[in-house]
């Protein structure tokens, strides 16, 4: 039985192999060596929450979108989300997509469109999500999302958390 939808599915035509620089064995070679768990972002997460001391499973099959990181005692999902495959900056980089777009902006469309539905699953099962940009895991900026991602999790714990300046 298919699932309800509260939005029209975005329909995600066959890639054209006339519309980029590949022919379809090549692409499929190419799209084979891309990981959807375990990705290098995901993996420093996971090791730097571990070190925090913070215990999870991951890829949750029973959890409506496999979650990346499952707490189950805060009830807290996190999900690390390419910054291509999931349409970070789309508006601006929706544009510049030139190569078989009539293939390309549907389909991430259409995972935009996936990550709202599985958001809203997950909150109307009671979990609280966390979504993390595959940009916010880089040298720079990623202490700061871990102390974002800790904070959270105190707070879903119910723990008090004093700093110090």
């Amino acid at each position: 039985m298919p699932k309800p939808y509260p939005e029209i599915r975005i329909k995600v035509p066959r890639f054209e192999e006339e519309g980029g620089f590949y022919t379809t064995p090549q692409r499929s070679e190419l799209m084979s060596r891309i990981r959807s768990t375990n990705t290098k972002p995901e993996v420093a997460l996971r090791k730097a929450l571990w070190h925090c001391g913070y215990r999870y499973r991951i890829h949750d099959k029973r959890l409506p979108g496999k979650p990346d990181l499952v707490f189950a005692k805060q009830k807290m999902v996190v999900f690390v989300d390419g910054d291509f495959w999931h349409g970070h900056n789309w508006r601006h980089k929706r544009e510049k997509i030139k190569k078989n777009a009539a293939f390309w902006i549907p389909k991430i469309e259409r995972n935009m469109q996936r990550d709202r539905e599985v958001t809203a699953q997950l909150e109307a099962l009671g979990w609280r999500v966390v979504r993390i940009w595959e940009h916010e895991l880089k040298k720079d900026s990623f202490g700061a999302t871990v102390y974002r991602i800790v904070r959270l999790l105190g707070e879903a714990a119910g723990e008090v958390e004093f700093l110090l300046e």
